[in-house]
């Protein structure tokens, strides 16, 4: 059992490491970030207090492009959570064939106990401690846990207002008005979607009137709950950090929706069975899409899962001893490297747009979103049947693999 989710990392580079036949000094710089930094972040709050907050950046490995990475607010973050999430998203961005090294945010907050007022000095501040290694051709941030497109507008406007000139391709997850892409807001859940029709086209499987469990419904559970819902699936169980509601013939998510925004949660909504967080992880169900925090299947409740398909919307969600155990169950894992990596793509082709100063219609982004993550599911599918492993191993195979050839192109500088 490893001590942080940055040697589960280590770990699974190691291991298709040896898969691949890579030597040690092939590895070796995916071992380490290329730059990290901790910043202190003093603001004044609304009552005249100077509080003082601490933010961090990870830049992971950027020999394939900018590191590109979102900014999470949340009480828990530290700088080895940044790292991790630094590192996977150099091999996300590797499966899906997108010219982004990796990078990652944080600031140790509960963005809940702050006014608009208070979290906007927080962000300028924030993004003025870091202004120095971000940019378009740097390090490009973007929305994760905690913060919004308003947050990534005022992160744009202190870059711009600093640099003298109006720089929207420094960030991504923007308002649209202000160069965001269509699409954007979805982009992590249709991504999903993808993959999971493409799972369930290769296990002989079919969407419509599948049942489908979903932990989470912030913006990747929620919209998750409704684009799976419109193909056909039946949503039978969701939940939020205060607990889930379970319903067999099926939930309607704009309802759900609709409830969350009046009560504050989705429990309690008429016509549903309370459930806990931890029941709703073992119900029966044809799809799991666990889209909350990390570490959520772990050795307690893996051989308790139900379900046929996980599809990770959220980052780490399973722990390496829960896979083992579900490997062994037959339980078919779309990882969170490849089944949540449609954000980080609509972010990259916002960030093509914005290069361009022309903006591409919805549908032209949906058409291009399905085109990339079918193209990385068959190739991490691929890989798998070639290697005779799990998709998880075969994505970080994949991942990997356009890293070394990439560093072995570019050599050493120096």
């Amino acid at each position: 059992m490893t001590d942080s989710p940055f040697d589960d990392y280590l770990e699974m580079v190691d291991r298709v490491g040896v898969l691949l036949g890579y030597s040690e000094g092939d590895l070796k710089p995916l071992h380490s970030p290329k730059r990290s930094i901790i910043v202190s972040i003093p603001i004044e709050m609304d009552d005249g207090m100077v509080e003082i907050f601490t933010g961090f950046r990870v830049q992971y490995d950027t020999i394939r492009g900018p590191a590109k990475g979102g900014i999470r607010y949340h009480p828990a973050v530290t700088l080895d959570e940044v790292k991790a999430l630094a590192a996977w998203m150099s091999v996300k961005c590797a499966v899906v064939d997108i010219p982004f090294g990796g990078a990652k945010g944080g600031v140790a907050v509960d963005p809940s106990q702050l006014s608009m007022r208070e979290l906007e000095r927080l962000t300028r501040r924030y993004t003025a401690e870091i202004f120095d290694i971000i940019g378009p051709d740097k390090d490009i941030p973007a929305p994760d846990v905690g913060t919004h497109p308003q947050i990534m507008a005022w992160v744009m406007d202190t870059i711009s207002m600093k640099r003298g000139y109006v720089e929207p391709g420094t960030v991504t997850g923007k308002p649209v008005p202000l160069g965001g892409s269509r699409g954007r807001d979805e982009a992590t859940a249709r991504g999903l979607l993808y993959t999971v029709r493409a799972a369930f086209r290769v296990l002989g499987m079919t969407l419509e009137g599948a049942r489908v469990v979903i932990q989470g419904y912030g913006n990747v559970g929620s919209n998750a709950a409704r684009l799976l819902h419109e193909a056909g699936a039946r949503i039978i169980a969701v939940s939020d950090v205060r607990g889930g509601i379970h319903a067999s013939g099926g939930l309607d998510p704009q309802e759900v929706a609709r409830h969350a925004r009046e009560t504050g949660s989705v429990g309690g909504l008429p016509g549903t069975k309370t459930i806990t967080n931890a029941e709703l992880l073992t119900l029966e169900c044809d799809l799991l899409v666990p889209a909350a925090l990390g570490g959520q299947i772990t050795v307690e409740n893996a051989r308790r899962v139900r379900a046929r398909v996980i599809a990770e919307g959220a980052n780490g969600p399973t722990t390496p001893e829960a896979d083992a155990i579900l490997r062994e169950k037959g339980v078919f894992i779309i990882p969170d490297i490849l089944a949540n990596a449609g954000g980080v793509v609509v972010s990259y082709f916002e960030w093509v747009q914005d290069r361009y100063g022309y903006f591409w219609k919805e549908e032209v982004v949906r058409e291009r979103l399905e085109e990339k993550m079918r193209q990385a599911f068959h190739d991490v599918l691929g890989m798998a049947e070639r290697h005779r492993v799990d998709m998880r191993t075969a994505a970080y195979a994949l991942g990997v693999e356009r890293i070394v050839e990439a560093r072995r192109l570019r050599g050493l500088y120096g």
